[in-house]
């Protein structure tokens, strides 16, 4: 379950790679120079600017952009395998700059596991062995740590298979026993990059569903690397998107979707589908509004849904009912109303325009 307590918290973080890149991060807040100026002037790469994100309990926060986007870079900011140029992330709570090298150890092996696009198991090793591989670095006993593993191995479906070799499973097992592989440790923090990306369609999406259901029922806090939008829409409890290193937004699906902040945005969620994204409190007008268009309708004649519904629901009660509106109904007050025009604008990724009062 989510809670207000923030696990990670990362504030104007910077990583521009090269000799320069003080200046470069100088040039770049002073004179507003973009990405590939800032490489010919300064022989920088400016792989992550002024990122500020926080990740909650229980959160699946996902970061999305194209290749090159700065993604992948930030990702390995949050847990401190590359150095930010400037900038803090604090991880519950401690600045993990300021760690000492036994202290960052002790950070990722206990509240921060890490999956990989490259599962990268160890051939000669096991299903079980590889999963326990983690506790065995930190010195854990065969016994428990092969305990642990087993659970975690069984959290994924994959009881059956511990003393098999990866060699023997297809690639989303393999997946499956990279997820075992972090969660033996029974982290708080799970960061994966792009994990699903060269998976089969049916396999990734069962793979997705898989792991947003475990995320949840273990409680887990997820950052989750992707350039695929449907993967973050059907993952992420809310989602960055990334351009040239910067957060371009961030917030829910249905935020980004109805409310793109620039031509970029809008650009990537085109051709999303707003079926079972966009809500009826995002597309009712207000009661008063709908009153002065309709003035000789009574609300309490109108079929009612939930401020929750989504534009499919909203669909089939329209159609199953031959209304022309529906009210919106939150405990028991009616809170706006769903025409048919607003929910076309719905369906197309626009919100109603509100009238003066």
């Amino acid at each position: 379950m989510e809670s207000n307590e923030v696990l990670i918290d990362c504030r104007s973080v910077w990583k521009v790679f090269g000799e320069r890149s003080r200046e470069a991060i100088g040039a770049i807040t002073g004179r507003g120079l973009g990405k590939q100026q800032v490489l010919r002037e300064f022989g920088c790469v400016v792989g992550v600017s002024d990122a500020s994100l926080q990740v909650r309990r229980g959160e699946i926060f996902c970061v999305m952009g194209l290749s090159g986007s700065g993604k992948s870079t930030l990702i390995r900011l949050l847990n401190r395998l590359i150095e930010p140029s400037l900038g803090t992330v604090t991880v519950k709570g401690r600045d993990i700059a300021a760690m000492d090298a036994a202290t960052l150890r002790e950070t990722r092996a206990r509240h921060i596991g890490m999956v990989f696009q490259s599962v990268a198991l160890l051939p000669q090793r096991t299903v079980l062995e590889n999963a326990a591989f983690g506790l065995e670095v930190q010195g854990v006993g065969r016994e428990d740590r092969n305990r642990a593993a087993e659970a975690a191995l069984a959290k994924v479906g994959l009881s059956d298979w511990i003393q098999r070799y990866p060699r023997e499973l297809s690639g989303g097992m393999q997946q499956r026993v990279g997820l075992a592989r972090a969660l033996t440790a029974d982290p708080e923090i799970i960061l994966m990059d792009e994990p699903f990306s060269a998976l089969d369609p049916l396999i990734r999406r069962q793979l997705q569903d898989e792991f947003r259901q475990l995320a949840k029922d273990l409680g887990k806090s997820a950052v989750f690397i992707t350039h695929d939008l449907d993967e973050a829409i059907r993952i992420g409890d809310r989602i960055a998107i990334m351009k040239d290193g910067v957060i371009i937004q961030d917030g829910t699906a249905e935020q980004i979707v109805m409310n793109p902040a620039d031509q970029y945005v809008v650009d990537f969620v085109a051709g999303i589908s707003r079926l079972h994204l966009v809500k009826a409190h995002s597309v009712m007008i207000p009661v008063d509004q709908w009153r002065r268009q309709w003035p000789g309708v009574s609300l309490d004649s109108l079929p009612q849904c939930s401020p929750d519904a989504d534009i499919d629901a909203l669909i089939g009660k329209i159609t199953g009912t031959g209304s022309d509106a529906i009210a919106i109904a939150d405990n028991g007050r009616i809170v706006g109303v769903v025409t048919t025009r607003s929910l076309l604008l719905g369906v197309r990724g626009d919100a109603e325009p509100r009238a003066a009062a």
